[in-house]
């Protein structure tokens, strides 16, 4: 689009009042549309003549009335107000100002006629009678003024700018419009930098200019005056003078995006692959954005645009942007598309970066003026991250519990430095993993993630990246792996590699995939799309898709990937209007398999202990391709796992078929290992807890399900019988405590009907009821978060949760579920049985144990390992309270009877202490140091001697925790204050 510039000047009429007045009518702004307030201001009226008094306002006859009319297409009609000529309406009686000797009247010309469609108002002045005093009749002549600005519209060359060869002629053709109505004469002048290039008179069918001899680019303003106006409009394009011979081949070892030199922070390279384009010019901080300065070099054997960019001062914070010319796009795409670099990893919006707190984003880089959309930021000589963790050991894939995570619903400041502080949080409840909906950069400030932008730099709304690798450090600091949600089905508008090969018809700058874009499909291959739909068959999305996790696995040293809608990675099952499209999407496509099973390659070729999960939810016959794929070498790909429909059928209290906890397990998908990670709650279902409040059975008063302290007891008992199964799990944020906010929470706390007619806050920032009403103190929901907390201590370090399973409802009975887990290879003097009992009937029930032999049984639940049953007869009944749930092994758990050492036993001194301090004890194999955050900050390793000092002069003054263990696995936690 052109910009457009509109030039006001005053409009003047000389007007005369019998032979003795010279009126003045002044109208602003001189250019007005019907809808802009304008003010009408009259002088040199001789009041001598009237006998008019500036004070004697009560007198109709000393007013000056406005008497007007309007034009449109329909002919002329008089104002409405305009009175009787004889007796003029005093809603139009001018207000004078004695000091200027003035009368003023302000109107909007819609609201004033009461229509639209107004092409000239018509004014003059009058005396209230209109009476003649012998000196002439008492109003002025009439005055005719246009509506509507001028506008003048450069229809050639199209778009922002035009690329021409040094030495060429540039046509420039023109129309001029005031009013909505298109003007064949008058005149133009051409400015080219702001110096005078000529001036041409317009004839049919437009104005038009010759620019002789073009050598130099900048900016060409055309300015248009319509016939007999002194008002006039201008418009303006970047003229951009191309070298003639722009090839030269591509350094070595460079790819696309920014890459900086590793000996000279002075100097930073560019490349962007543009398949079908002509030019491509960097504007940037460095060149004052003009981008004729920096044409990108071109390599002569493949699609890939270059510069190198010298003179940067390192650390200066640049912005620039890719130009991207075409000289003959496809049908409604743009000739000129300007862009952020599609391999950002950080960039600025003008439509975000204002609404982001400065306590989450310190010093966010100011946006250049004059720009407009996302632009990348480049800076050399950056201070790389000081990483306390270089070498972190992930968790076995059969015990990840992972932790989903939205940052923005997960405390009040959502950012990282939240998840930072309440580490402590996830340590107590022993997950081993933090799974992050998206973080990379997307369209908005407060969203789910999904629409992503950027996919290679951080949201900024989040925190910084510093930020974030110090959240990576933490949680790794704690054993705790990193998870992030990736979404590469799509990506939307704001995308370089949509925008750069896009269809815009309305030339507004935005639009969807064109015919000839090397990345996306024009229309949808599959029945679940949302934004533009990555086509992962092309080469060059699957060269960026492997650049994109190389990124997060590489610069902030994540462990995993959670690949968003994986069943949208195919071609074959499109477009989307078809009616075949939803079960060829649901069904067994091979190239899906295919290409996914590179992109886990990849990631494996980079970290061979990647976590890679697929959000699939597809057939079994798929998702065994992807689950049993090198699962003999320990990898395998892990899928997700949605139970929350049997789950709530049996947290609400009934006894449904649907609830059947089967497929919790990875032997009912017919995997050959444990790689389905199951669960009863995440991000895209309701909450059960929601569902207990509002649909629970109700039917016993002493165990009402509707009750809000007796459903959330309920939670333990899910826990229970899903967190144990073999086989990774996961955790929606706060299902520990109980949450009953439904998905479909509104900010305010109210909840929108999803099937109403008005949407849904399915997407909305949720409350923070969890924080804010310190639910941890809440003893029915402590109690489901400690109990969660000791099944994960089990799941992780008790081997036995790492074998065999079956899951046994007893007869048809929903309401009674038994799951039997065990290992045969473990020694009978260890805990290789476990019997899992639980009672979701809102009665007490009895339940047969299914023992697989007698003899004594010990409650894991009891952290002592003292309390057992002695079994007699493998098929006892154990009665269960409602809601409730046992846990039986063979042996005592070791996991959970390490008593700590008493506090008494353990000092340290001296304490507080500005350099050191010694322990009190011998045989301590590990020694490490945490902040208050729950962050290590510092390993002391094996300690064998009190005699030892531990140096902490280095630390900031503050409080920090000594933690440690023995050699019989004893642990202890001591204060140490640092001044």
């Amino acid at each position: 689009m052109k910009r457009t510039l509109f030039l006001f000047f005053v409009l003047v009429s000389s007007l005369t009042f019998g032979q003795e007045q010279n009126v003045t009518f002044t109208i602003t702004p001189g250019s007005f549309d019907e809808d802009e307030m304008i003010t009408i201001t009259v002088t040199g009226l001789n009041r001598s003549t009237w006998s008019l008094t500036a004070d004697d306002v009560n007198d109709p006859l000393s007013g000056v009335y406005l008497w007007m009319w309007r034009v449109d297409g329909s002919g002329q009609q008089d104002s409405p107000t305009n009175g009787q000529w004889t007796d003029s309406d005093e809603s139009q009686r001018m207000t004078y100002n004695a000091g200027l000797d003035e009368y003023t009247f302000q109107l909007t010309p819609d609201t004033f006629f009461g229509t639209t469609g107004i092409t000239q108002i018509g004014m003059l002045v009058k005396a209230n009678d209109g009476s003649d005093t012998g000196s002439g009749e008492r109003k002025s002549q009439d005055n005719l003024v246009p509506v509507g600005r001028v506008i003048v519209d450069i229809t050639s060359p199209a778009g922002d700018a035009a690329v021409v060869a040094s030495g060429d002629d540039v046509t420039i053709n023109a129309t001029i419009s005031t009013g909505g109505s298109v003007t064949v004469m008058g005149s133009i002048e051409v400015f080219l930098n702001d110096v005078s290039q000529g001036t041409s008179t317009c004839g049919f069918p437009n104005c038009q200019f010759i620019l002789n001899n073009v050598t130099v680019g900048g900016e060409v303003r055309v300015v248009g005056t319509p016939p007999s106006s002194m008002d006039m409009g201008e418009a303006s394009f970047d003229l951009i003078v191309a070298p003639a011979n722009n090839e030269e081949a591509i350094p070595a070892g460079v790819v696309d995006g920014i890459n900086y030199d590793d000996t000279d922070d002075t100097v930073a390279t560019l490349v962007v692959t543009a398949p079908g384009k002509d030019y491509v010019f960097v504007a940037g901080s460095f060149n004052n954005y003009t981008p004729g300065a920096s044409v990108m070099k071109k390599d002569p054997t493949s699609d890939k645009f270059w510069i190198e960019l010298t003179g940067l001062t390192p650390g200066n914070v640049e912005t620039y942007q890719y130009w991207v010319y075409d000289e003959t796009p496809v049908a409604d795409s743009p000739t000129l598309v300007k862009t952020a670099d599609p391999f950002s990893t950080l960039v600025l919006s003008p439509f975000d970066d204002p609404f982001i707190p400065s306590s989450s984003y310190p010093n966010i880089p100011t946006y250049p003026t004059g720009q407009e959309r996302e632009v990348t930021v480049l800076q050399t000589g950056q201070t790389p991250y000081n990483w306390q963790v270089n070498n972190f050991t992930k968790p076995k894939k059969e015990d990840l519990i992972i932790y989903e995570v939205l940052v923005r619903d997960f405390d009040a400041n959502r950012n990282y430095q939240d998840l930072i502080d309440r580490m402590d949080y996830f340590v107590d409840l022993n997950v081993n993993a933090i799974e992050l909906m998206p973080v990379m950069e997307f369209e908005g400030n407060e969203s789910w993630g999904y629409n992503t932008s950027f996919h290679m730099a951080l949201d900024k709304y989040y925190g910084t990246p510093d930020k974030f690798k110090e959240f990576v450090d933490t949680c790794h600091q704690n054993g705790i792996a990193v998870i992030l949600d990736l979404a590469l089905n799509h990506a939307f508008g704001r995308n370089p590699l949509v925008r750069m090969w896009m269809d815009d018809p309305d030339g507004d700058g935005w639009g969807e995939p064109s015919s000839d874009s090397p990345y996306f499909n024009e229309v949808p291959q599959h029945d679940f799309n949302v934004g533009s739909d990555f086509n992962h068959q092309q080469p060059l999305t699957q060269e960026y898709t492997r650049r994109v996790v190389q990124h997060w696995i590489e610069e902030y040293r994540i462990d995993g990937i959670r690949w968003d809608l994986t069943k949208g990675f195919t071609q074959n099952c499109g477009p989307d209007d078809t009616n075949d499209t939803f079960g060829c999407t649901n069904g067994y496509v091979q190239d899906r398999i295919d290409v996914l099973r590179t992109y886990a390659d990849y990631s494996w070729s980079l970290d061979p202990d990647h976590f890679v999960i697929f959000e699939h939810l597809g057939t079994s016959a798929e998702e065994q391709q992807w689950a049993d794929y090198r699962v003999g070498e320990g990898k395998g790909i892990m899928m997700w796992g949605k139970m929350t429909d049997p789950y709530n059928e049996l947290s609400k209290g009934f006894n449904g078929s649907t609830g059947n906890l089967n497929g919790m397990g990875h032997d009912s998908r017919g995997f050959a290992d444990k790689r389905l990670v199951g669960y009863a709650e995440s991000h895209d279902e309701e909450r059960l807890m929601y569902r207990n409040l509002t649909e629970g059975n109700s039917s016993q008063s002493s165990h009402d399900v509707t009750d809000l302290n007796t459903a959330i007891s309920r939670m333990s008992a899910v826990g229970a019988v899903s967190l144990t199964i073999p086989g990774p799990k996961m955790i929606w944020h706060f299902g520990e405590l109980g949450m009953e906010n439904s998905i479909f929470t509104c900010p305010n706390g109210s909840v929108n009907d999803p099937s109403g007619n008005d949407g849904d806050c399915k997407l909305d920032t949720k409350p923070q009821p969890q924080w804010a009403n310190n639910w941890l103190s809440d003893p029915v929901r402590r109690q489901v978060y400690d109990d969660w907390a000791r099944l994960n201590e089990l799941k992780i370090n008790e081997d036995v949760f790492e074998g065999d399973y079956s899951i046994s409802p007893e007869g048809n009975n929903n309401y009674l579920q038994r799951i039997y887990i065990f290992d045969t290879s473990i020694p009978t003097t260890e805990l290789r049985n476990v019997v899992v009992l639980a009672n979701f009937d809102v009665v007490t029930q009895s339940i047969a144990g299914g023992f697989p032999f007698t003899g004594t049984w010990y409650e894991l639940m009891d952290d002592t390992g003292n309390t057992s049953i002695n079994v007699t007869n493998t098929n006892v009944r154990i009665s269960i309270p409602p809601g409730e749930f046992r846990i039986y092994g063979n042996q005592p758990s070791q996991a959970l009877s390490n008593e700590e050492f008493l506090l008494d036993e353990v000092s340290l001194h001296p304490n507080p202490t500005s350099s050191g301090f010694y322990l009190n004890l011998d045989n301590i194999n590990y020694l490490a140091l945490y902040d208050i955050t729950g962050k290590k900050v510092k390993e002391f390793g094996e300690v064998v001697s009190r005699g030892n000092s531990y140096d902490v002069s280095e630390l900031r003054p503050g409080v920090y925790f000594v933690k440690g263990f023995n050699e019989d696995g004893r642990t202890f936690t001591k204060k140490l204050l640092k001044y």
